[in-house]
């Protein structure tokens, strides 16, 4: 047990250095969206996270959008715990024949307008959990999806890009 202790404390640490992003990129996209948001919807955007299945990656990056580093909220962005205050929802995972029908509740609880995400590459078609038993499909299997934001998982600074992209569809093709 003591050589192991020795070891360990010998061994340089295995982790990654964490990606460098741009302080300056991150602003800017999180002001952007900010303002397409007060301008579509006069106020700001409230976001409600589903799970329909997941392993947890893409959930790890949604809720680092809230820490002390990327700080959603000084852009105006909210996550809610209501689908009836929710103006988007982000729906990570293959859909699982046991979470069908909570996610389609979530979807219909939610009011107009309304948009779904489907973040990560399982939400797009299942991933490698497609074909299995006990998953649906992708989200567009369950519910109509405004827009798919690639990656295993996506990062949270495309996840940003990827609300200010649908804010700005949104805004211009006034729905």
């Amino acid at each position: 047990m003591r050589k192991l202790l020795f070891q360990s404390l010998a061994q340089m640490s295995l982790t990654e250095p964490a990606p460098s992003v741009d302080d300056a990129a991150l602003a800017e996209i999180g002001a952007a969206v900010a303002n397409v948001a007060r301008r579509r919807l006069g106020r700001s955007l409230s976001i409600r996270e589903v799970d329909a299945g997941s392993c947890n990656g893409c959930e790890l990056e949604i809720h680092a959008l809230g820490n002390a580093y990327y700080d959603l909220e000084r852009f105006g962005l909210r996550f809610v715990a209501s689908p009836r205050h929710a103006d988007v929802l982000l729906v990570t995972g293959p859909v699982t024949k046991n979470m069908r029908m909570a996610l389609e509740r979530t979807y219909a609880a939610t009011p107009n307008p309304k948009w779904v995400v489907a973040v990560g590459d399982c939400a797009r078609d299942g991933g490698c959990f497609a074909g299995s038993y006990a998953v649906a499909g992708g989200v567009s299997a369950v519910v109509p999806v405004d827009l798919h934001i690639a990656g295993c998982p996506p990062p949270p600074l495309e996840i940003l890009r990827g609300l200010l992209a649908l804010l700005e569809t949104a805004a211009t093709a006034g729905t």
